[in-house]
């Protein structure tokens, strides 16, 4: 089903589903060159649900992604660390997710 389709017919919680879809499959960590989906690393859907409230208010802003991205920590070493998210994600996923949030909020 397209994001479209999901956006016409949905309640807030699948759209927060599908926006969580794209950015999972889309958007990866980088460490030491090796690329974690998203998904993989189980950080879609909390990104998701962080991002979604500026969607809905039609108030998509690259500082405020930033500062969420900022917010969300990840764990490394079995918790012995904590990294922000947007300490791991490179400049081009940055860009990408931008891309991402800014169709999605076109097409709600």
């Amino acid at each position: 089903m397209t994001i479209e389709a999901v956006m016409s017919i949905s309640p807030t919680s699948e759209a927060i589903e599908a926006l969580a879809a794209e950015i999972g499959d889309k958007i990866y960590i980088d460490v030491a060159k090796w690329h974690l989906r998203l998904d993989d690393a189980h950080l879609h859907s909390v990104l998701a649900d962080r991002l979604y409230p500026m969607l809905a208010e039609n108030a998509l802003n690259e500082d405020q992604v930033v500062q969420i991205l900022q917010n969300i920590p990840v764990k490394l070493g079995g918790g012995r660390r904590e990294i922000p998210l947007s300490d791991l994600l490179p400049m081009q996923c940055q860009m990408q997710l931008m891309d991402i949030l800014e169709e999605f909020q076109r097409q709600m």
